[in-house]
C-alpha cells in the first residue's frame, strides 16, 4: 500500500502528517514502514542528520540502467520502525517521466506499508508518485485560497487531511461539499507537535491527539 501525503500550499504541515502516518502503519506491520522523501524535511523531523549518500533524486536521474533493487539500497534507518528514502542531493528531475511512475509502483508494491510526502503542489515526480497511490491524502489548512487551489489541482485526493485553527470560518463540511471527497482526519494546530519535532521526537513520542486524529487517515 502506496500513500501519498500533499498539499496545494506551503506551511499546511505535510512531512508532519505524512511522518505521523508512517509511524502508525509501522506500528501494525510486522518490517515497518518506509517513507519516501519527496520534499526534502522528512529527516529533520525525524530528527535525523541529513544522509549524505545518494537519494530519490540520484535514483530518478540515473535513467534504466540501474536496476529496481538499487532502490532498497538508499535506505536509511529511522526511529520507530520506519525506514527512510531520501531526497539526496540533486535537484529532482524536472517532468513526471517514467522513472516517477516506477517509483511509485514500486513503493506500492514493496510489501511494506509506504508513505510518499509529496510535497506542494504536487508537480513533477510527486504527481506522478501521488498519482500512483492507493491512498492520495490533500493536508489542508481551512482558507479559501488554499480549498481554491485544491480544486484546479491537477490531482484528485481520496481524502483530506484538515488541519483546523482557531478562528478560521471553513469546517469539514464546507471542504468535502467543494471537493467531493471526505475529510478522513481533523488535526488541531497544537504546540505539543510543534515541540516533539523541535525535540526530534516526533515518531517516538508521538502526540496522542495527533495519532488519534490520523488512526484512520489511511
Amino acid at each position: 500500500m502506496l500513500v501519498a501525503c500533499w498539499s496545494v500550499k506551503g506551511g499546511s504541515g505535510t512531512t508532519v502528517v505524512a511522518v505521523s502516518v508512517a509511524c502508525l502503519l509501522a506500528r501494525h506491520a510486522a518490517r515497518g514502514a518506509v517513507i519516501a522523501d519527496l520534499a526534502g524535511d522528512v529527516p529533520a523531523v525525524l530528527g535525523l542528520a541529513e544522509p549524505p549518500g545518494p537519494g530519490l533524486a540520484e535514483w530518478l536521474a540515473a535513467g534504466e540502467d540501474v536496476p529496481t533493487d538499487a532502490l532498497g539500497r538508499l535506505e536509511v534507518e529511522g526511529p520507530a520502525g520506519l525506514r527512510v528514502l531520501p531526497l539526496g542531493h540533486d535537484p529532482l528531475p524536472v517532468g513526471a517521466n517514467r522513472r516517477a511512475e516506477l517509483l511509485g509502483a514500486l513503493l506500492g508494491s514493496d510489501g511494506r506499508p509506504a508513505v510518499a510526502d509529496c510535497g506542494v503542489g504536487p508537480t513533477g515526480v510527486g504527481l506522478a508518485v501521488a498519482g500512483s497511490a492507493s491512498v492520495s491524502l490533500l493536508v489542508l489548512r481551512p482558507c479559501y485560497l488554499a480549498l481554491r487551489r485544491a480544486v484546479t489541482t491537477a490531482i484528485r485526493p481520496t481524502g483530506v487531511v484538515l488541519v483546523d485553527e482557531p478562528g478560521r470560518s471553513l469546517r469539514a463540511g464546507d471542504v468535502e461539499d467543494v471537493l467531493g471527497v471526505p475529510v478522513r482526519a481533523v488535526v488541531r494546530v497544537d504546540p505539543a507537535v510543534a515541540r516533539a519535532v523541535d525535540a526530534g521526537i516526533l515518531a517516538s513520542r508521538l502526540p496522542k491527539g495527533l495519532g488519534r486524529a490520523l488512526r484512520h487517515a489511511a
